[in-house]
């Protein structure tokens, strides 16, 4: 981009370029677009681009090269360094195999159209800045470049993941990944949304607004004409009326770029034949050769579709595509499956499947149809939680297992995530914690201590405080506040939404919000929370020194959320509640929001401030993609307030450190040779940690396997062999005998109210891992992921193992291989042939009393066991009993228990594959 095209008439010599720099603001488009190019230029990768003469990309060898490239001196080399420092590096974290490199900068620099007008629009529209403008273009990179080259004569499918944060951008990432595409010649983009009409008409909107444009809404209509209303979605939309959705300016296709046909509308999904067959047929300059080639693939218009994942729908979009003239084998296609964790993963269990044929849910299967009749389809989910799609059969060649690539995105600038709601890593007592030091004391309030109308109400006070802040930093220069809402999320029951809003609606009635009743609640909750977590946060917003200062804007908030007295606003499918449509699009909203799961999953409640939630889910990933409260809170982050249980607080917790932990996964694996990553996830299966709740539903887990149990005591309890089974027994004992052995100092040891006998000895650590691993279980998982993390450990945590063998003294003893005589313990038998092998407390409370224990000891209680109803005379004592099992109490050293809270870890199981891919020679 020359400065001539920016600026008409700017005297372009270096020396006044450097003036220009010096004297202008940052919003100026000059400087502006400068710096974008030098951030990209910054980050170009190596690989298939001459240019960057092997300088590893956002170093100062690259800067001094772009510089050198375009015949600046060293003093304007300098300037560019004071106002645009060298971009910094992609956290973007990218598991991937090599690939054919097709998307080049002469590839972008060619073909720029949609992208350079989607980023235009974020820029002035959206207010972007350029350090999210880069990192959006780093990130759809990432993607675009491991689809297929859309011209390349042979057909073929990838099929990727890109996992983001609950409410970070994921949306502004496949929209820019969708318009990079179209530019390169993916000309049928298939949207897949959530479930729900809701988000369905959300997501439409957006590209609408952000991608299609106006030209392409249109599509030659005068929107003036009085029939248009009837053609044009949007004529009344408030945002169409100022201007704000995109405008190319020309209809793409008069300048020789693709247009975008919608074959969706804001208001219709996909219905079969609506826009007619012709709909679905690409024009192709030469209709001798097929789409891909480029003289037609560059000629040709796009298809837009977005659906909601709905077995009519997309059986109608598939019946469709089956009828389609033109051969679906030449077709560029992108299907970019959002929510891709939700619905679209395969829930039917494989036990019930018939010789092995696959049974898939109705929404795979058309998904899976899709990927079969389009061989040239790439396929992108999009999630920010992936543990579903990581536990997907990896063998299955039709379903959607990312086994080309999985991608994570770094955390967004401005982003307000697990990090801001709970202390992760803050090791403060309690009682030290403030405003300034814990993030969750400055916005987490818990409640079902107290009565729940006064809970309820300490809620509504703190939505109505907020609202009149935002108003008085309107009125003190901030930008306005389109929304400001309260979200109370209980139940996914109708029936108790509505009684909940006729709660809600009491309280607010009775509050004193317009009369003056609630002034003293008010001033104590802005002196005593609202104002100490403004100050302590230091974000630079303005604040009211008193709450007399705030008073007048009180009055108006209230006004504002209930300006018919009602300030609630119910969303569900209730046809019977009659009140107004919650759109944020069509007008702002300040309102108390009651709902269920319309207002979870993918959907952007705008302008969440105050959430009151209280409702038990069963698994992590229904738990966060119920936090709306995440995302992003221009101007009001220390106004932000989450109302919720001690329980429901910890399983989020949990939940984070899951997340966290994958991240960490993904980024272990996501090593470059060359500056490209290498490895695929077919190749490596992500661990999946669990610190409380299930990762995900249980019908989604039928691939994963327990891999580690990362607990300090582990106790099999039932795990044991059966009695019937008399060689798994026998071999038991064989791979004992260590054991048995080393335990040969007779000690008196004090536990519970009095003083029992025992045998004691070391056995040294890999000794006792050698014994675990000989022994025989009642299934072979019963031991597996507890003895995976047992071997794992290092000689630094764990390097011996203090063992107790029990004895009692009226009991007759039994001999063992000729080894000594023990006591074998009575215990109580299930089904007739199940025994438990469970522990004692008056044992367990001596572990720690063990002569010879240190730091860095296990602790073994071992006990021979047998039916306590059989009579000992059946138990021969030759040193073969019959009937008896060994059964454990294993207790680890504390360092031993991981800093993660003893997760449980998972990985998803295939056939025939090792557990542990990559092993040093």
């Amino acid at each position: 981009m020359e400065a001539e095209d920016i600026a008409p008439g700017l005297d372009v010599s270096e020396e006044s370029l450097r003036q220009h720099l010096s004297t202008s603001g940052p919003d100026d488009k000059l400087r502006l677009d400068l710096h974008l190019n030098l951030a990209k230029w910054d980050n170009t990768p190596i690989e298939g681009n001459a240019w960057t003469a092997g300088t590893q990309p956002n170093t100062d060898m690259r800067r001094s090269l772009v510089i050198a490239s375009l015949k600046l001196s060293s003093e304007t080399g300098a300037e560019f360094a004071m106002h645009f420092p060298v971009a910094k590096g992609d956290d973007t974290a990218v598991i991937a195999g090599p690939w054919e490199p097709w998307y080049t900068a002469d590839v972008r620099r060619e073909r720029d159209f949609y992208w350079a007008h989607y980023v235009e629009y974020l820029r002035t529209r959206r207010g972007w800045g350029v350090e999210a403008i880069n990192s959006l273009d780093k990130a759809t990179t990432h993607v675009v470049e491991r689809l297929i080259d859309p011209s390349r004569p042979k057909a073929g499918q990838t099929k990727g993941l890109v996992v983001g944060y609950v409410q970070s951008g994921k949306t502004a990432n496949f929209t820019g990944v969708i318009a990079k595409s179209i530019d390169a010649g993916y000309r049928l983009v298939i949207v897949m949304t959530g479930t729900t009409n809701l988000l369905r008409e959300q997501t439409q909107r957006r590209l609408d607004m952000e991608l299609v444009g106006r030209e392409n809404v249109l599509r030659g209509i005068d929107e003036t004409d009085p029939s248009a209303a009837q053609l044009v979605d949007y004529l009344d939309d408030e945002d169409w009326i100022n201007n704000r959705f995109l405008s190319h300016g020309v209809r793409p296709s008069d300048i020789g770029r693709p247009d975008i046909h919608r074959m969706t509308t804001s208001n219709f999904d996909y219905r079969r034949l609506q826009q007619g067959l012709p709909a679905l047929e690409f024009e192709r300059r030469d209709r001798t050769k097929p789409l891909w080639r480029p003289e037609n693939l560059f000629t040709s218009d796009a298809r837009l579709i977005i659906v909601k994942k709905n077995s009519s729908v997309l059986r109608n979009l598939v019946k469709d595509l089956k009828n389609n003239a033109d051969k679906l084998d030449d077709i560029p296609a992108l299907i970019i499956d959002d929510e891709s964790d939700q619905a679209s993963v395969n829930t039917t269990d494989p036990r019930k499947w018939v010789e092995e044929k696959k049974k898939r849910t109705a929404i795979n299967q058309h998904l899976s149809n899709l990927l079969v009749m389009l061989p040239r389809a790439q396929y992108v989910g999009y999630t920010a939680t992936p543990f579903a799609n990581v536990f997907v059969d990896p063998t299955d060649a039709e379903d959607i297992f990312p086994k080309d690539y999985l991608i994570s995105l770094e955390r967004p600038v401005g982003y307000m995530g697990a990090d801001d709601f709970h202390d992760l890593e803050l090791e403060i007592p309690d009682a030290e914690k403030t405003f300034a030091n814990s993030r969750e004391k400055a916005h987490i309030r818990l409640v079902g201590e107290k009565e729940e109308e006064q809970e309820l109400r300490s809620a509504l006070d703190s939505f109505i405080l907020a609202g009149a802040i935002k108003l008085y930093r309107e009125a003190h220069g901030a930008s306005p506040f389109r929304h400001h809402t309260m979200l109370v999320h209980e139940t996914m029951r109708t029936a108790k939404q509505k009684t909940r809003a006729e709660f809600i609606q009491d309280l607010w009635r009775g509050a004193g919000y317009l009369s003056g009743g609630a002034a003293g609640r008010l001033d104590a909750l802005f002196e005593q929370d609202f104002a100490p977590v403004a100050a302590s946060l230091e974000l630079g917003y303005s604040n009211p020194t008193s709450f007399d200062a705030l008073q007048p804007f009180l009055g108006h908030a209230a006004r504002k959320i209930a300006p018919n007295g009602n300030p609630v606003l119910v969303v569900n499918s209730d046809k019977d509640i009659e009140q107004e449509e919650l759109d944020f699009d069509k007008r702002s909203v300040w309102r108390v929001l009651v709902g269920g799961n319309k207002l979870a999953r993918g959907f952007t409640v705008e302008g969440l401030t105050v959430t009151y939630y209280s409702r038990d889910v069963g698994h992590a990933e229904a738990l966060m993609q119920m936090g709306r409260w995440f995302g992003f809170r221009p101007g009001y982050r220390d106004l932000v307030r989450l109302f919720i249980t001690p329980k429901v607080r910890d399983a989020f917790e949990a939940a984070c450190r899951d997340e966290e932990h994958f991240r960490s996964e993904l980024r272990q694996y996501a090593t470059m040779v060359d500056g490209r990553p290498m490895i695929t996830p077919s190749d490596i299966q992500p661990l999946v940690v669990r610190h409380g709740l299930r990762p995900t539903a249980a019908n989604k887990m039928y691939n994963a396997r327990l891999v580690e149990r990362r607990t300090r005591t582990k106790e099999p309890s039932s795990g044991y062999p059966k009695l019937t089974d008399q060689a798994a027994l026998d071999h038991n004992i064989d791979a004992c005998v260590p054991l048995l052995k080393a335990a040969k100092n007779p000690i008196t040891l004090t536990g519970g109210r009095g003083t029992f006998e025992a045998l004691s000895g070391i056995i040294p650590h890999r000794a006792m891992v050698d014994v675990l691993a000989s022994l025989r279980w009642a299934t072979p998982d019963t031991f597996a992921a507890d003895l995976a993390w047992i071997a794992s450990l290092p000689g630094e945590v764990i390097d011996q193992w203090v063992l107790m063998f029990p004895q009692q003294k009226k009991t007759k003893r039994v001999d063992f291989r000729g080894i000594g005589e023990f006591t074998v313990h009575g215990r109580k038998v299930e089904r007739g042939t199940n025994i438990r092998g469970n522990s004692e407390s008056a044992h367990r409370a001596a572990i720690n009393d063990l002569p010879d224990r240190t730091p860095t000891s296990g602790c073994a209680i071992v006990y021979p066991v047998m039916d306590k109803d059989r009579p000992m005379d059946k138990v021969a004592d030759d040193g073969y009993p019959q009937g008896v099992a060994i059964a454990f109490m294993l207790q680890l050293p504390d360092s031993a228990v991981p800093a993660d809270r003893r997760p449980l870890v998972y990985q998803v199981a295939v056939p025939d594959k090792p557990l542990y891919a990559i092993v040093d020679e």
